[in-house]
């Protein structure tokens, strides 16, 4: 599992949810974590949520960290069994900076009460599963209710940087964990 924070910001429009993405424009090959922050916004016809799209909820935020990970061999439930175990990370850590406890995760999002932190989506294509997981930077001009990082006064590299390190290091984890036991009969 390799992880970067990529610099400069880069803005989201759903295109970069794609097979070697990550490895076309910053040589990272194989299973792979990258974040970044930029705008986002996704047209319709770029979005993979088909719930999303015929409900027309448009997807836009003014400043968002971003995660793209791209995974290989594995199938698209798996891959969204790492999704949510990301955003339960991304959870853990902006309790652990904000003492809000009652920051909660709902499925593949992060709410805050009524407000909602973030975006995410897992998808397949003919060669990986990939993963798109969004923070809120700023949460002004976004089509609901929604809180951002410096509501809280949090660093967005800092908590993506950590992010990152804490999801390489639960997946290279339960790598190591499915190798070290014996068959039992």
């Amino acid at each position: 599992m390799l992880v970067k924070f990529l610099d400069p910001s880069i803005d989201y429009d759903g295109t970069q949810l794609a097979p070697h993405w990550i490895f076309k424009n910053f040589q990272v090959l194989g299973n792979s974590l990258v974040a970044f922050s930029g705008k986002c916004d996704v047209a319709l016809d770029k979005m993979v949520d088909l719930v999303d799209v015929q409900q027309k909820k448009p997807i836009y935020s003014q400043n968002m960290i971003h995660f793209i990970g791209e995974f290989f061999g594995i199938n698209l439930e798996t891959t969204i069994l790492y999704q949510r175990l990301l955003v339960s990370l991304a959870q853990q850590e902006l309790i652990s900076r904000t003492k809000k406890h009652h920051l909660v995760r709902g499925g593949n999002d992060l709410y805050d009460e009524d407000a909602k932190l973030s975006v995410s989506i897992a998808t397949a294509s003919p060669v990986s599963t990939l993963i798109h997981f969004g923070i809120n930077i700023e949460s002004k001009g976004t089509p609901v209710k929604t809180k951002g990082l410096l509501d809280y006064g949090i660093n967005p590299t800092e908590i993506g940087k950590a992010i990152l390190e804490s999801f390489k290091h639960e997946f290279l984890s339960a790598q190591e964990a499915r190798s070290k036991v014996r068959p039992v009969y």
